[in-house]
């Protein structure tokens, strides 16, 4: 899955908005999400968790104007890949305002 998310941020500001929120939502998904890889390089977050058996992974990249998201689902989530992808747009575009 790939997806492009639009930013009006510095990419300082942009990876620190990011940081924020997965330090935000880390307490409230203890329970649900299992995460396995969290790791910065440079503007690049490499990340992999398990929910609900279903394990995702890939990478967050912080551009210049947007964030670029390549994750592997698996394939009985693929299926949903839209239903997917419009979720985490709505929710992203409320939450790194």
């Amino acid at each position: 899955m790939q997806l492009k998310l639009p930013h009006s941020f510095s990419r300082h500001e942009a990876v620190a908005r990011v940081e924020r929120l997965l330090i935000e939502a880390k307490p409230r998904l203890a329970d649900k999400v299992a995460i396995e890889e969290e790791r910065w390089e440079g503007d690049v977050l490499h990340f992999a968790f398990t929910a609900q058996g279903q394990r995702i992974s890939g990478q967050l990249e912080v551009k210049d104007k947007e964030y670029e998201i390549n994750a592997k689902l698996p394939l009985m989530m693929r299926m949903f890949e839209g239903r997917i992808e419009k979720m985490i747009t709505e929710q992203s575009a409320q939450m790194l305002k």
